[in-house]
């Protein structure tokens, strides 16, 4: 049996998340801005009863403006949990097959988050690591 995988659009593309890597997809309410935090880091939200810190993929990949919703895929690394913005939650999929090598060069930032591709429905999409979007990017670092 195939893995499930989490379709999300993120900086307009359509891509994979392990749906095990993923707690929950939610709409988050209000953030709250962190001085001093990075760029890609939006705030923190509170998600219940508890607070996570809510991270703008679309910063952290460079693409432009903040995501302009507030859907989120909420994941946990090393303890702590982030809420992902994404432009949209498509659904829950398995893979047509297992994960496979990137078909080519992948540049940018999306270089830096893509580890694999998978099939699903058709469709041959990015699998998306969440700890460099969570991580972002250096200061002055610049794409590939």
């Amino acid at each position: 049996m195939s893995a499930l995988f989490l379709i999300v659009r993120l900086a307009g593309e359509r891509v994979a998340i392990r749906a095990a890597q993923v707690e929950s997809v939610v709409e988050i309410g209000e953030v709250i801005p962190v001085p001093g935090a990075a760029a890609h880091v939006a705030g923190l939200a509170a998600l219940r009863s508890r607070v996570v810190t809510v991270i703008d993929c679309a910063v952290s990949l460079r693409a432009g403006a903040p995501a302009p919703v507030r859907a989120a895929a909420v994941v946990t690394l090393d303890g702590h949990a982030y809420a992902l913005l994404v432009d949209g939650v498509e659904d829950v999929v398995e893979a047509s097959g297992e994960p496979r090598p990137l078909p080519g060069a992948v540049g940018g930032e999306w270089g830096r988050i893509a580890r694999a591709a998978v099939e699903v429905q058709g469709d041959l999409l990015l699998l998306v690591d969440v700890a460099p979007l969570v991580a972002g990017v250096e200061p002055g670092s610049r794409a590939a």
